[in-house]
């Protein structure tokens, strides 16, 4: 099993060969097994001799692969897509035929040091100190969960010092438009969820803000520790009022947080940056590269305006841990977020961020903002379906009048039988609607107008 054998080569050809050719082509949009098909189709795969290589390699290829949607296909505009740039991928089979652990300077420091140049570029497009920084993580989730555990530890912090008891519960104020992740994390702490009414955007304003808190009364509103601002929501692509969050922030002394896991890329997009004007005030943010910045998975930027609380709220401690503490001028990825072991998933992002240039990535961005704009016209052009929104980045929200939930259903299956298209409804304030959410460059207005007219 650990020695490079004539078998190991053929395999490595067979491996390569099979990268090199799926980057190659349009990928085919693939789908969903049901689970007694994919289970007579595979058979057992786990055996006591093994299969051996080329017969597994071969059960991938013929078995597995076609039984998972392609989320770099130019047409899946489902959920949020991914089009990592063929640079990152080749760099990801680099990283993981390195066996590089990132989560020390003592073991990965050449890693730490390339990860964190990346990290930087998206710390300047946000406006933040030279002193910022942080790690990458596993994705948004875990993102918005480090985050907000440094926000309550920070906040236990202050109130020590200014001898003030705890709350009886701890809050963090979002709207219904929040990333589900946030929720999710405010269950694992323990903490409560303000909910916030968006405006007629969704978006979450200063004025809502300031009502809600004075709403539920000052005994409630003592336990804030963190509002959680959305940079490009995940439904609608909608930007919430930043600077209107920074500023309630400030006045309660809480802690704002930006989850720009998929909108914080058009932070590089001069056309749209206006948008999020007051993120440089926030305390941190999020941006997953495996989405709108072209890496594969999984990659999510976590960045802190000062690392130094985010390092007293996640490091580990321990005799064996003893040789890799905090040391000026070094820098251990796993003192800033819930992890401790990681894979230097930063660094696919960071080659291509290197061989191609920040401008290659902002023209990339520009062109699918561009591409929204156009298939919203193209939407307000034909008489049998209806924008919802605006769009503000690249998601392009949009109802066919008269259906509701099955017909959306159905239509949908029918694109990915056919392997047209991978389009899911979605709900929006009670109502059933679809969304286009585009990443790809190679995604195309033909492309796009051709989903629409299956729904004439």
């Amino acid at each position: 099993m650990h020695h490079y054998t004539d078998e190991t080569e053929r395999l490595a050809q067979a491996v390569l060969r099979y990268a090199r050719d799926r980057m190659r082509m349009d990928p085919p949009l693939d789908g969903p097994y049901a689970p007694e098909e994919i289970a007579a189709r595979a058979g057992r795969t786990i055996t006591e001799e093994g299969l051996g290589g080329e017969d597994a390699l071969r059960l991938f290829t013929d078995v597995i692969a076609p039984g998972v949607v392609s989320s770099d296909h130019p047409r899946y505009l489902a959920f949020i897509p991914t089009a990592p740039t063929e640079a990152s991928t080749l760099f990801d089979l680099v990283v993981g035929a390195s066996s590089i652990y990132g989560g020390s300077w003592l073991e990965g420091s050449g890693a730490v040091f390339a990860e964190n140049q990346a990290l930087r570029w998206i710390a300047d497009l946000a406006g933040f100190p030279p002193e910022a920084g942080g790690a990458f993580v596993q994705g948004g989730t875990l993102g918005n969960l480090s985050a907000l555990v440094a926000a309550r530890e920070t906040a236990r912090e202050r109130r020590a010092a200014a001898r003030r008891p705890p709350p009886a519960r701890w809050i963090v104020a979002v709207t219904e438009e929040t990333h589900s992740s946030v929720t999710g994390a405010a269950r694992v702490m323990d903490v409560d969820v303000l909910a916030v009414p968006g405006d007629a955007r969704g978006r979450l304003t200063a004025e809502a803000l300031r009502a809600t808190l004075g709403d539920v009364g000052p005994a409630v509103a003592d336990g804030l520790f963190a509002i959680v601002a959305t940079a490009g929501s995940t439904n609608l692509g909608i930007v919430d009022d930043i600077a209107g969050a920074a500023a309630v922030a400030s006045e309660w002394g809480a802690w704002l947080h930006v989850d720009g896991a998929y909108g914080g890329a058009a932070l590089a997009a001069p056309s749209v940056r206006h948008l999020f004007d007051g993120i440089e005030r926030a305390d941190s943010f999020i941006v997953d590269p495996h989405k709108w910045l072209f890496a594969p998975y999984d990659a999510c930027s976590l960045v802190y305006r000062d690392p130094a609380i985010a390092r007293t709220a996640h490091a580990q401690h321990a005799g064996y841990l003893d040789a890799v503490v905090h040391v000026d001028g070094e820098w251990n990825p796993a003192d800033y977020a819930v992890h401790l072991t990681r894979r230097a998933r930063g660094l696919p992002f960071w080659f291509s961020l290197a061989m191609h240039g920040t401008r290659a990535y902002a023209d990339a961005i520009e062109s699918t903002i561009a591409l929204a704009r156009e298939v919203a016209d193209e939407i307000r052009r034909r008489p049998y379906v209806e924008l919802v929104v605006e769009p503000e980045l690249s998601v392009v929200a949009f109802r066919r009048p008269g259906w509701e939930r099955a017909d959306y259903e159905r239509w949908s299956d029918r694109l990915l039988r056919s392997g047209v298209a991978f389009v899911m409804p979605t709900r929006h304030r009670g109502e059933t609607i679809t969304r286009f959410a585009i990443v790809s460059p190679r995604t195309t207005l033909a492309d796009l107008t051709a989903i629409l007219a299956t729904m004439a």
